[in-house]
C-alpha cells in the first residue's frame, strides 16, 4: 500500500510545487512507483509535469465530485511518474463539496482505490488551509512542509500545525510530520543561516537534512514542462532533490524495519512486514 505524503504550506512562494514535482521525479528515477496529485487550482504541478492544465479534462475536480473514475483520469508523464492533473475546476469542486456529507474524506476514498498500484503518492496542496488541503491531510500518512529560509519563514507554521493537530483529533489520527524541508537556501546569506538554526532549534530532527538551494536552473525547469532532472540533471537543484528522495526512502525503510521488529518482538511478524525491511538499495 502506498505511503501518502501531503506537500503543504499555506505561505505561498516557498517551493511547494517545485518540491512536489521534483521529488516525484526523483523517486520515480529511484524505481519507485509514484503518483503526483495536483490539488492546487493553479495547476502549476500539472504544467510543470508537461501536461496542459487547460486540456486536462476530466481532472481532479471530477474525481473529488465522483463524476469520473480516478483510474481513467490519471495520466503518465515523461519523467515516469503518474499524475492526477488539476486546474481551476478544483475551486468549483471545493465550493460544491462545502455542504456534502463526509466532504473531508473525498480524496482519501478515491486514493484508496488506486493506492495498491503505487509506492508513494505525493499531494501538492494549495497555499491555503481550506477544504482541499484538509482533504489532503485527511488522506495522508505524512506531511512534508517546505520552508523558505527567509524572514517570516516561521510565520504561519503555527497555523498549519494547529490544523494538523485538529485533523489528528477529528479525522486522521495517523497523520505525522514527515519533515520540514529548507528551500531556496543560500549559504552566503546570514539571515538564511539564522532561520535554518531557528528551525532546527524549534523542530529538532523533524528538520530534514536535505536542503534545496536557490538555483536558476530549478526556476527555469517548469517553463519547459519538465522536472529538473530532465531539464538539467547535473544542476545543484537536481542533485538536491535526488538527495531528498534518498532521505525519504531511508526514513521509510527505517520505519518499516521498526514495524517488522515490533511484530517480531511479539512473535507474530507478518511475512510482508519482514520483507519490507529488505528494500532494494538504489
Amino acid at each position: 500500500m502506498a505511503r501518502i505524503i501531503a506537500v503543504a504550506n499555506q505561505k505561498g512562494g516557498v517551493g511547494k510545487t517545485t518540491t512536489a514535482v521534483n521529488l516525484a521525479a526523483a523517486l520515480a528515477a529511484a524505481k519507485r512507483k509514484v503518483l503526483l496529485v495536483d490539488l492546487d487550482p493553479q495547476g502549476n504541478a500539472t504544467m510543470a509535469s508537461g501536461v496542459n492544465k487547460h486540456e486536462a479534462t476530466p481532472n481532479g475536480c471530477e474525481v473529488l465530485l465522483g463524476e469520473a473514475p480516478i483510474e481513467q483520469v490519471i495520466v503518465a508523464t515523461e519523467a515516469h511518474y503518474d499524475l492526477l492533473p488539476g486546474n481551476g475546476d478544483l475551486t468549483a469542486a471545493e465550493l460544491k463539496l462545502m455542504d456534502a456529507l463526509a466532504r473531508e474524506n473525498r480524496l482519501k476514498e478515491q486514493l484508496a482505490k488506486i493506492a495498491p498500484k503505487y509506492d508513494i503518492i505525493l499531494v501538492d496542496c494549495p497555499p491555503t488551509l481550506h477544504l482541499l488541503t484538509v482533504n489532503a491531510l485527511t488522506a495522508a500518512h505524512g506531511l512534508l512542509i517546505p520552508v523558505q529560509c527567509e524572514y517570516f519563514a516561521l510565520e504561519g507554521l503555527s497555523s498549519l500545525l494547529d490544523t494538523v493537530k485538529a485533523v489528528r483529533q477529528h479525522l486522521n489520527p495517523q497523520l505525522e510530520i514527515e519533515g520540514l524541508l529548507r528551500t531556496m537556501y543560500d549559504v552566503r546569506n546570514n539571515l538564511g543561516n539564522e532561520v535554518s538554526a531557528q528551525l532546527t532549534q524549534h523542530f529538532g530532527d523533524k528538520v530534514l537534512r536535505s536542503i534545496i538551494p536557490r538555483n536558476v536552473r530549478l526556476a527555469e525547469a517548469p517553463s519547459h514542462g519538465q522536472p529538473i532532472h530532465l531539464y538539467d540533471r547535473s544542476s545543484r537543484g537536481a542533485i538536491a532533490y535526488i538527495g531528498l528522495a534518498g532521505e525519504i526512502i531511508r526514513r521509510e525503510r527505517g520505519s518499516q524495519a521498526a514495524v517488522a521488529a515490533l511484530h517480531a518482538m511479539h512473535g507474530n511478524a507478518p511475512e510482508e512486514s519482514l520483507e519490507a525491511s529488505h528494500l532494494d538499495q538504489e
